[in-house]
């Protein structure tokens, strides 16, 4: 029998409280997939994201995880998630290696000693993401875009089916998006299933299979890169438009760990 796909939604809508942001999404995203979700600012893209990891209230409709329903589905861990951050705050002192440790915290727990073979996957997400030799540098004293590359390698730590990344590229200069792309480029190749929000097509066309178009919460398009860009609805995707700022992360951003806050009821989708 052919596996299931690792996120199946139907007929769902998501929101916070009773404030529908996205509605009537249906979307299937099987094993070694990559695919783009872009769209204007509250189109609903990063709220759908966070509806697929239980972030905010599903208010209608079914999603699956790995053919289980959602609410019954305790692997987390296997749904890897990057969010939008232009850089790890200052106002802790940890090394590039601390954080990306802390990625192993869903699979050891949190008083849990690392072993030597969490020690061997945290080596190995760095040196995926193109920062083995920096291991034992400060967080702080590196570039937004090195320090991106932690975000991902801390996800990847948690040794993810999937990867979900929120604006990887958002705020970065072009030297280093190029290298972002060589990432997703290594890890796309590796058969990792990427689903990335963007609003910059460039830098991940190069690993796209799909492109999913948002609108007013709705997804209007769901096809190959090819026709996406042959269509009026790459207008002003993927030429250099930028997010805007998104808000202060607390310490290291590990408030996006395995089971981050909820937004605020009413908190802007982007």
């Amino acid at each position: 029998m052919a596996e299931p796909p690792i996120i199946d939604v139907r007929g769902a809508s998501f929101g916070y409280a009773d404030r529908v942001v996205v509605t009537g999404v249906d979307l299937t995203v099987r094993a070694g997939e990559t695919l783009a979700i872009v769209g204007g600012n509250g189109c609903g893209k990063s709220t759908l994201v966070k509806g697929l990891l239980g972030l905010n209230d599903r208010l209608a409709g079914e999603v699956f995880l790995f053919g289980q329903p959602a609410q019954q589905f305790h692997r987390r861990h296997l749904l890897g998630y990057v969010p939008q951050r232009h850089t790890l705050s200052a106002t802790a002192s940890a090394t590039v290696s601390e954080v990306v440790a802390s990625g192993r915290l869903p699979l050891r727990g949190l008083f849990g000693r690392l072993r030597r073979s969490d020690r061997e996957v945290i080596a190995h997400s760095l040196d995926l993401v193109g920062l083995g030799d920096l291991a034992r540098a400060e967080v702080d004293t590196l570039s937004g875009g090195q320090q991106r590359r932690v975000l991902i390698a801390r996800a990847l730590a948690g040794e993810p089916a999937a990867l979900l990344m929120d604006e990887p590229t958002a705020g970065v200069d072009v030297a280093n998006q190029e290298v972002l792309a060589e990432v997703f480029d290594r890890l796309a190749r590796r058969g990792t299933t990427l689903l990335v929000v963007t609003h910059e097509i460039d830098p991940l066309a190069a690993v796209l299979h799909r492109v999913v178009a948002m609108s007013a919460g709705r997804i209007v398009y769901d096809g190959p890169l090819p026709d996406f860009l042959d269509s009026p609805l790459a207008g002003g995707i993927g030429h250099g438009h930028h997010h805007d700022p998104p808000p202060p992360a607390s310490p290291l951003g590990f408030d996006a760990l395995a089971s981050p806050p909820s937004p605020r009821p009413g908190e802007p989708d982007h």
